[in-house]
């Protein structure tokens, strides 16, 4: 795909879904790290049951960093792997207070050193935090979309990154990462594509070898 076409794409998506934003809850920077950590293994719509009482018992970063880890794992539980994510939410609140000053980092490297944060979580939360697209989140959306339509034919999420940034140009970063997972959600579902109304089938490779006459 030329870059003039995945710009036309991108432009198609935000006319089908014009309202498409982060869908989790969060007031302040902290509270989107501790989110997305949630959302490992887990909808969006779970986590925002869960961050009301979660955030109303932690205020602050170093709320979350003090909270005895029985009562994190009793509020997060429903979430799944409760234990594995209360373990990391309370060490990342010790490193930001530790490394950072209590104020969660605005670059890649940095939050790459907290526990718990990947390379889509980082990315998630550099744009959602603090405005800053410099890369994409390949989630399960972004990669089943990304194989379906032929962006790229890599199975590693960071790969699959590494060849969508060639092609999409950095003004058009923020829209991928929320249209693709709109349109996943919504359009190309895992379990069955809607493709006959998908606004993007032209584009889409997988689209054109399963409709060959």
């Amino acid at each position: 795909m030329t870059k003039n076409e995945a710009i036309k794409m991108i432009k198609v998506l935000k006319n089908t879904y014009p309202d498409a934003t982060c869908s989790l809850d969060f007031t302040t920077p902290f509270e989107i790290v501790v989110a997305v950590m949630l959302s490992a293994q887990c909808t969006d719509e779970r986590v925002n049951k869960v961050t009301p009482a979660l955030f109303k018992r932690c205020k602050t970063v170093k709320d979350f960093a003090n909270i005895d880890i029985q009562d994190l794992e009793n509020l997060i539980r429903s979430c799944g792997f409760y234990k594995n994510k209360a373990k990391n939410i309370k060490l990342c609140a010790k490193q930001v207070l530790e490394n950072f000053d209590g104020k969660v980092p605005q670059t890649m490297n940095e939050l790459l050193t907290l526990s718990g944060v990947g390379r889509k979580s980082a990315n998630v939360i550099l744009l959602e935090a603090f405005g800053i697209a410099e890369g994409i989140a390949v989630d399960t959306h972004a990669k089943r979309i990304s194989n379906k339509i032929g962006l790229s034919n890599q199975t590693d999420p960071e790969k699959i990154e590494q060849d969508l940034l060639k092609i999409f140009p950095n003004e058009y970063l923020k829209d991928v990462n929320h249209l693709f997972v709109w349109h996943g959600r919504n359009t190309c579902i895992a379990r069955k594509p809607l493709c006959e109304e998908c606004t993007i089938k032209d584009y889409c490779e997988y689209f054109r070898q399963t409709n060959t006459y």
